[in-house]
């Protein structure tokens, strides 16, 4: 009995460390996204598709309570209670995408596009597989679960910035060559995304 209530006690304290980190998270974004509609020049995506962003950002960030609020509390499959794992998960990536927007790095450091690519796509895969995708699936079909996320959401957001900016900017002379780069880390961290997430829940369920 002892045991049982020294283990619920640290993971009861996980649990809401999650919670005031993904909340957090969302006031961060969603202040960010308010002071770009206060001060546009200021926001780092004047020029990017800025209207599109101030839509796509917030509604990325609650697609997940949103679904849970809806639908999700009825699935058995999903945990009792909400997944805040998977919704910070879901968050970071718009919310540190605005942020590399926001102090300009995506155009003083060279490599920055390339990292975000591979390092968001990885989280945003991680969340929609432990919020959406059961811990019992094989290796394989984990992975080919994450490979289709992952590689369709990619193909999605090159479109839409395609269509939003980069085709009438000094961008479109490489858009190929780095739409291609894009696509290609974006997928490979989803592939990785799928590959820990199974060796974390392998070593939870022994």
């Amino acid at each position: 009995m002892t045991t049982m209530v020294a283990t619920t006690v640290p993971t009861e304290n996980r649990r809401r460390a999650l919670q005031f980190v993904a909340l957090g998270a969302k006031a961060v974004l969603f202040m960010l996204l308010l002071s770009a509609l206060i001060w546009p020049d200021l926001s780092g995506i004047k020029g990017k598709a800025s209207t599109a962003r101030l839509i796509v950002y917030p509604v990325g960030a609650m697609v997940l309570p949103l679904w849970w609020w809806a639908y999700g509390r009825t699935r058995s499959r999903l945990h009792e209670r909400f997944p805040w794992p998977a919704d910070l998960l879901i968050t970071l990536p718009w919310l540190i995408d605005l942020i590399g927007n926001r102090l300009n790095l995506f155009d003083t450091i060279s490599w920055w596009d390339d990292a975000m690519h591979f390092i968001l796509w990885g989280l945003l895969t991680a969340g929609v597989l432990i919020a959406f995708v059961p811990r019992t699936l094989s290796r394989g079909i984990t992975t080919f679960v994450a490979l289709g996320f992952g590689a369709t959401a990619a193909v999605i957001w090159e479109l839409g910035e395609y269509y939003a900016f980069v085709r009438h900017s000094e961008e479109l002379q490489t858009a190929y060559t780095d739409t291609l780069g894009d696509l290609a880390l974006g997928t490979l961290g989803a592939l990785l995304a799928a590959l820990i997430l199974f060796q974390v829940h392998s070593r939870r369920a022994r």
